[in-house]
């Protein structure tokens, strides 16, 4: 009991120098805890904010691939029609085997994805001759797709894909297409050359690779504004574009959107070959959820298929994630110095201040050890209020940058408060070190004696 009254009366005798003391201790608690748990919460944030601008793995035949890589013909994996080359494919994937890729390992990362038959037409011909010279426009790309189409998978679970959830920068007027019906989108730049509006039909024709000139009317349900090239195109259905190339199942790219780990040196090493990595290796990268695991893991399930990573879209992920947890933890860093140098300079005065009494203290038989254990535990309850009443402040400043930034809260994890406590602790110890070390040089007879 003398010991807590002690403790406590010396808050009292020295209030502003312990206030300070709480105050510091109350500052590096806020930034660290809001600091650090923006940290472990900013890879789910920044996937979801980046999984916004479209795919981050493109599905497409071997032979496609190989030819890209060549040649380097790929395109934008966002930019549908305008990444393709002039001419209709050639070689294609079935339709029918794209749900496989929500039966993967990591098929729960699997957010969205489409697949896409991209082929060429002529629109709103005076004749349904081949010569083209007569249509309004020809060789117009054309990107057959789903738009939210209900998959039902094997395990009895539904989900919904489509380019509903792929486009979301696109600035839309009217409404999306129905799956398997005659309605589409028409991009501005074609739209305007075309005349039409909303609510109007155009005439697709297109000239089959078995010499059959085949039409389909597709009624327009919205204009579309993709801010690129794209805006030469229309998007109409999947099955109504394989009816009118007369190509049953078929597509020749899927674009997959998935929740990812940013690649480190072990991914980056197993993209290159994933045969080069030992058995352990391979086990932590496949059972991790990087770009290029996934991607893997989705040939796996399509036979005669390659799927890669964005490069741009996954380079973009890790740079950022980089740079905004090293930022931050800097930050972390930062407060804490800050910190261990104020209670360190205030315990200085403190002790300073109180040397008459300590020198009574150890006169009276008080050991340097009992006189430590007072002091530590003065500024141990002090720091203790203020790294409680820090990490609830921290835990709102972390909401803020949450929705300011991303759109959504932080989630806090318990290992967040733990972490900044053990630190916290540290720091204080360490700012307090120096001071003890004066109480055990002090000499009670020349302090009372004024010298």
């Amino acid at each position: 009991m003398f010991f807590l009254r002690m403790i406590f009366r010396s808050f009292s005798r020295q209030f502003k120098r312990r206030l300070l003391i709480a105050v510091t201790v109350c500052l590096s608690a806020t930034v660290s805890v809001a600091m650090l748990g923006v940290v472990f919460d900013v890879g789910d944030k920044l996937n979801a904010e980046l999984s916004t601008y479209g795919s981050n793995i493109t599905v497409q035949p071997k032979a496609d691939a190989v030819v890209n890589d060549l040649y380097n013909t790929g395109g934008d994996a966002n930019s549908g029609a305008s990444g393709t080359s002039e001419s209709d494919p050639t070689t294609f994937l079935k339709e029918s085997d794209a749900p496989k890729i929500k039966t993967i390992f990591w098929a729960f990362n699997i957010t969205n994805f489409a697949p896409e038959l991209n082929i060429h037409a002529d629109v709103n011909c005076a004749s349904e001759s081949a010569d083209s010279s007569s249509c309004k426009a020809s060789g117009v790309p054309i990107v057959g797709t789903w738009f939210a189409k209900t998959l039902h998978m094997d395990s009895g679970e539904s989900t919904v894909a489509g380019m509903n959830g792929m486009r979301s920068w696109w600035k839309l007027d009217g409404s999306w297409p129905k799956d398997d019906s005659a309605q589409g989108l028409i991009g501005t730049t074609l739209a305007s050359k075309l005349g039409v509006t909303k609510g109007d039909t155009v005439t697709l024709y297109k000239t089959t690779a078995d010499g059959s000139r085949n039409k389909q009317r597709i009624a327009i349900t919205g204009i579309y504004d993709s801010g690129d090239s794209d805006n030469n195109a229309m998007y109409i259905p999947s099955s109504t574009t394989q009816v009118l190339a007369n190509l049953p199942d078929s597509i020749d790219k899927i674009e997959v959107k998935a929740l990812t780990t940013p690649d480190n040196d072990l991914a980056r090493k197993a993209s290159k070959n994933p045969n080069a990595l030992t058995q352990d290796e391979w086990e932590t990268w496949y059972c991790t959820a990087y770009p290029s695991s996934i991607a893997y893991q989705i040939e796996e399930v399509i036979p005669g298929s390659v799927a890669k990573q964005v490069r741009q879209v996954a380079a973009l992920q890790g740079d950022v994630l980089q740079k905004t947890q090293a930022v931050m933890v800097l930050m972390t860093v930062l407060s804490l110095v800050a910190a261990a140098i104020a209670v360190a300079n205030l315990m200085a005065a403190s002790i300073g201040e109180r040397g008459s009494e300590l020198a009574l203290l150890k006169a009276i038989g008080a050991t340097d050890g009992a006189v430590s254990r007072l002091m530590l535990a003065e500024t141990a309850v002090i720091s203790l209020v203020g790294a409680i009443v820090g990490a609830l402040l921290g835990s709102g400043v972390a909401q803020i940058v949450g929705h300011v930034v991303f759109g959504s809260g932080i989630t806090m994890r318990p290992m967040v408060f733990v972490l900044v406590f053990v630190l916290l602790t540290l720091t204080v110890l360490i700012a307090s070190f120096s001071s003890i070390r004066s109480i055990l040089g002090l000499k009670p007879a020349e302090v009372l004696h004024g010298r």
